[in-house]
């Protein structure tokens, strides 16, 4: 025989027999319990500032013309590592991509880990302003080729 709290003896059998309703319940509780966070969990991650190194940046949108066409270039810093780490060259942290907007295209294209200036690339598009009067864009195509777009900021 077991004991509660208050000192009354409960057959095991009685125990054992109420464990399947008592599972039943504190897995209802779980779930009632993960549904109330998945609802108040995300609006409070809202509040999460950004990295002290890089709260009051702001996103810089700037204007080029690319094979005669407009391209607008939308660079997003973002610091999800230490400030500290090599290659932070011109205010760009890990964790910076620039937006392309070109031809009715929108490319979302992460800082590259290159040396020198910061350059971005998803493997397929590369975008750098090593020289601001002539960025430079590049496709490599299917082939392996590289496909260059002759760049210069709109007047």
């Amino acid at each position: 025989m077991q004991s509660d709290q208050a000192g009354r003896e409960w057959p095991e059998a009685l125990i054992l027999s109420r464990l399947p309703v008592l599972l039943r319940d504190l897995l209802a509780l779980t779930l009632s319990l993960a549904a109330v966070l998945a609802v108040a969990l995300p609006p409070a991650l809202l509040w999460i500032p950004a990295s002290p190194a890089q709260a009051d940046s702001q996103p810089v949108v700037r204007a080029y013309r690319c094979d005669g066409e407009p391209l607008s270039a939308e660079l997003v810093p973002g610091a999800v590592d230490a400030s500290d780490i090599p290659n932070t060259l011109a205010g760009t942290l890990p964790g910076a991509y620039v937006v392309l907007r070109w031809r009715g295209v929108q490319l979302q294209l992460p800082r590259s880990n290159n040396a020198g200036a910061p350059s971005f690339s998803d493997g397929k598009w590369a975008w750098s302003e090593l020289n601001p009067d002539q960025p430079m864009l590049r496709l490599r195509r299917p082939a392996g080729d590289l496909q260059e777009f002759a760049c210069e900021p709109e007047a």
